[in-house]
């Protein structure tokens, strides 16, 4: 194991150990998550035989490439993998008490997609529940679909109530809505970018910003049609292959100038398209414009005499590249696509929202940004370059988009929930559940908007929504319809299993299609009315437009946790330092809090964020040497921070003397009658008048009469307040 699988195996265990059930992994994309699932499975196995239980272990997916992918890892460890080929099957499976199913009796793990768990009535219940067989379930990228409205959740959660689950992700679902720890229980284990930055795990990233500029030479025609303004206008004109051909050649020259400039021509890159449009048609104009034709190839091979020069130029040329779509090929051709694409057989991939989470292909170093992606969703996809590879120090991000806002603002809500973990500020979590009275609320509302119509029967509902033309009356019967299905799997989801019989919510849901399929067609026809002359006059439009792309700046991608980080480790400095009267450590103090009033610590633009990080290191490394100080006068004294303190203090307002070895001197004397005393007769410090008495006798003894420091009445009295102080606190457990 990896020192934090270990400490999350841990974690888990004292989890367990504590009764709780569920609970949350967050470790950093390409960390190892999927092994740590293997691990456990060893581990709690054995945890598990101690308390005469058998363990049942599950890994859930929510894609059928991540199934996959675990599948693979699991298998190239040594784990069977038990593959569930049906709903029915795996009903079958969640039902049994049969722990295993291969005949050596070697440790097993179900990987299943979490579309399997069916809305079954008839599984597992308390009173039939088996308490000599625990299942255990390791829930994949807990930030996607795991929304409490839609049925998977439900489903797995009615699928064993006893169940432990154990949540595994790298970027968590922060929001007001619903988040992931409201789902699924408090973060178990945390291991942070910067930590794997740091332990050579992953990579750090620069991001390289991209100025798209275009020049007008049928202005007037494009001043009708406004365009660039709009979504459906900017959708069109990022995949006319006006926009698309200047774009691909810059990917392309780029990718194949970093091949050789990195001197590694086994990199990959990757396009994240505008749309499924623009994917297509970059890779219509790929084939056309930079494939490489077989007799090309075979010339080449034949070719004897060619410098290493030109050979290695000849090698980091792109000549192969695959768009990746759910409507282009079929499943077996995308799984192809990918593992060639892993085993260096493809350049260059072309997608829209596939592969953006859960992708793990080292060599894709070279990511293209074509769209501003939202949230958990862009540090996943970000993610996807920071894989170790070779002697890689960055994985690079090609920023045409301007998502620089939008990581912005995604690293402030990371960071705001790492901040939290500090214990500086109060989280609070919306409830996820709906009241009882909520609900037969919106049950009564539903009922009201579906009155006029028949919901007994689905063929006549479906023939009365169908000379609906308006779509606002639609859309209030859609949404109607949609909420039952939520309000289905909440109400399962929350155990108040009563209030199912309030609607017949298994055929309101049949309903929810006939009317979500009438509304997309209102949608479909309200489109193309508005949208088919606009279209045909964008695209007579830009043929007449130049579009360029220029780099125009590039700078490393500073993440949230590295700014939390630094923040921790200057407080732990701080927090630690055992002379906390210090006018340095006041100052410092201050200083960070100062900082803190700024507010500037939650603002974390790039520049902010990297000037936040500069202002803790200047006070970290600060305290890091007053502690460092500290440390090396406390050794002097025996590791006694008593008298380090009351060094300090004599030296710092009127000393006793300027040399500090003729105090210590004196101070270390005084010390070793004291504690002579004190070891004699430890009932005094029960007495502090007593104390008080001999400890003056002392101090005049010691300090004046036999080391001849200038010593008047105040001064001893001083000095005498301080160790008595001193001693009673430490006596009594006080904090000095």
């Amino acid at each position: 194991m990896r020192y934090p699988q270990l400490f999350a195996t841990k974690a888990i265990e004292t989890k367990l150990e504590a009764g709780i059930k569920k609970g949350i992994i967050w470790h950093t994309q390409g960390s190892g998550k999927t092994a740590l699932a293997y691990y456990n499975v060893k581990y709690l196995t054995d945890y598990f035989k101690t308390k005469n239980v058998v363990p049942k272990f599950y890994f859930i997916v929510d894609r059928l490439d991540l199934l996959v992918q675990a599948s693979r890892e699991f298998k190239s460890r040594g784990l069977v993998v038990h593959a569930v080929n049906s709903r029915e099957e795996f009903a079958k499976d969640i039902k049994s008490l049969s722990v295993i199913h291969n005949n050596s009796g070697k440790a097993e793990i179900t990987v299943v997609n979490i579309q399997k768990f069916e809305d079954d009535p008839d599984v597992i219940k308390n009173n039939d529940y088996n308490l000599n067989v625990q299942r255990i379930y390791f829930l994949d990228e807990v930030h996607r679909s795991y929304n409490p409205k839609g049925s998977f959740l439900a489903n797995l959660q009615e699928s064993d109530v006893n169940a432990i689950k154990i949540g595994l992700t790298g970027t968590p679902l922060l929001g007001t809505d619903y988040n992931s720890k409201s789902l699924f229980g408090g973060y178990i284990h945390k291991y942070y970018y910067n930590s794997s930055i740091a332990d050579g795990y992953t990579l750090r990233l620069i991001r390289e910003e991209i100025e798209t500029s275009y020049k007008l030479t049928l202005k007037k025609a494009l001043e009708e049609i406004e365009i660039l303004k709009g979504d459906a206008d900017k959708k069109i004109v990022y995949a006319h292959p006006k926009f698309v051909e200047p774009m691909l050649d810059y990917v392309v020259q780029d990718f194949e100038s970093a091949r050789i400039t990195m001197n590694d021509n086994s990199i990959g890159g990757m396009v994240v398209c505008d749309s499924a449009e623009q994917a297509k048609m970059l890779y219509e104009i790929f084939q056309t414009k930079y494939a490489q034709k077989v007799e090309e190839q075979l010339l080449m091979a034949a070719e004897p005499r060619v410098s290493y020069i030109s050979k290695q130029k000849e090698d980091s040329k792109v000549n192969t590249a695959a768009v990746v779509l759910y409507d282009i090929g079929t499943k077996q051709d995308r799984r192809d696509f990918v593992e060639d694409f892993k085993e260096g057989k493809i350049d260059l991939l072309f997608v829209y929202n596939m592969l953006l989470t859960g992708f793990d292909a080292p060599r894709l170093k070279k990511l293209y940004i074509g769209r501003v992606i939202k949230a958990h969703n862009l540090l996943q996809t970000l993610t996807r370059v920071n894989r170790t590879y070779h002697d890689f120090k960055y994985g690079y991000v090609v920023d045409f988009a301007d998502i620089q806002s939008e990581f912005d603002k995604t690293n402030k809500a990371y960071f705001d929930e790492l901040q939290a973990e500090l214990g500086d500020e109060m989280v609070h979590y919306s409830n996820i559940f709906k009241t009882e009275a909520e609900i037969k609320e919106e049950i009564a509302e539903i009922k009201d908007v579906l009155f006029h119509y028949n919901t007994e029967n689905a063929e006549v509902f479906s023939q009365q929504i169908s000379q609906i033309k308006d779509r606002a009356e639609m859309l209030k019967i859609t949404k109607a319809l949609n909420n039952a299905k939520s309000l289905y799997n909440l109400i399962r989801m929350s155990g108040n299993y009563e209030m199912l019989d309030k609607l017949d919510f298994h055929k309101l849901s049949i309903l929810s299609r006939e009317a979500n399929n009438h509304l997309s067609l209102i949608n479909t026809k309200e489109a193309l009315e508005n949208n088919i002359d606009t279209t045909n006059l964008l695209n007579i439009a830009l043929e007449d437009v130049l579009f360029a792309f220029v780099k125009v700046g590039e700078g490393e991608m500073i993440l949230a946790d590295q700014l939390k980080n630094t923040l921790q480790k200057t407080r732990e400095t701080l927090g630690g330092n055992f002379d906390q009267h210090d006018p340095m450590f006041i100052s410092l103090k201050e200083e960070l809090e100062r900082l803190f009033k700024k507010k500037n610590l939650n603002e974390v633009s790039k520049e902010e964020m990297e000037r936040n990080i500069k202002e803790l290191e200047k006070i970290y490394n600060k305290a890091k040497e007053l502690e460092r100080k500290n440390q090396l006068l406390k050794a002097k004294y025996d590791n006694d921070a008593k008298y380090a303190r009351l060094h300090k203090r004599l030296m710092e307002k009127d000393p006793l003397t300027d040399s500090e070895s003729k105090l210590f001197e004196a101070l270390k004397s005084l010390k070793t009658e004291v504690d002579l005393q004190i070891l004699q007769n430890s009932k005094m410090l029960e007495n502090e008048s007593f104390v008080e008495k001999m400890m003056i006798r002392l101090v005049i003894d010691q300090l004046k009469n036999k080391h001849n420091l200038p010593l008047d009445a105040d001064t001893s009295k001083r000095i005498n307040g301080m160790i008595v102080k001193e001693y009673m606190n430490e006596f009594y457990g006080r904090v000095a």
